[in-house]
């Protein structure tokens, strides 16, 4: 059966642990977020990037991609309130989906093998499926169109771990053979053992 996804990034927040804008820093010559882009675009029916704090210069940096229908932006103007509203936003912009793959900026070293092995994962009894590494969960995570409703219905302010923990949320965790899902390049050294 053939499952509409829409891949969410989200690419709103200030970096500013990192000291630079992160959807813009460079990985084997691209942006992270062309990087990302790159390896979705044939495998999603839709991308949906959501902006914020110098949404113009991603604006500038996805004209440079060949014409494209399936991406669209979506400006988040609480995008100071946190990573949970923009995730908000994104969902609310994905409401035609069955999937939505929830992507954080800063993952560009994912392979499309990894993308792949996680989709042949889904289940539509299952409304979370997420990658785990060495007994340890990461991310993107694939999130069923029936937690649009409950995500969106809750404070700008609460998180995904608050979600992750009601009983009646339905979760498959998949053991991978992907570390990458544990990546997190908030800072210059993160940043410098990524592109080593």
């Amino acid at each position: 059966m053939k499952h509409n996804i829409t891949a969410l990034i989200t690419a709103a927040g200030f970096s500013s642990r990192m000291g630079a804008f992160k959807p813009l820093l460079l990985y084997y010559g691209k942006s992270f977020l062309v990087n990302i882009i790159d390896k979705l675009n044939p495998i999603c029916d839709k991308i949906v990037v959501v902006t914020g704090y110098k949404a113009s210069l991603i604006e500038t940096e996805l004209k440079s991609l060949p014409e494209n229908d399936k991406i669209q932006t979506v400006f988040n103007n609480n995008f100071k309130d946190g990573m949970f509203s923009s995730l908000q936003v994104g969902l609310n912009n994905s409401l035609d989906s069955d999937w939505i793959l929830y992507h954080f900026i800063d993952q560009p070293n994912l392979q499309t093998k990894f993308y792949e092995d996680l989709f042949s994962q889904i289940e539509d009894s299952f409304d979370w499926i997420q990658p785990q590494f060495d007994q340890k969960s990461g991310h993107p995570i694939l999130l069923n169109k029936r937690m649009i409703s409950i995500i969106s219905s809750l404070s700008k302010t609460s998180n995904l771990k608050e979600i992750s923990s009601q009983t009646d949320i339905r979760k498959k965790y998949w053991n991978c053979n992907h570390p990458e899902i544990l990546n997190d390049v908030d800072t210059v050294d993160n940043y410098i053992k990524l592109i080593m």
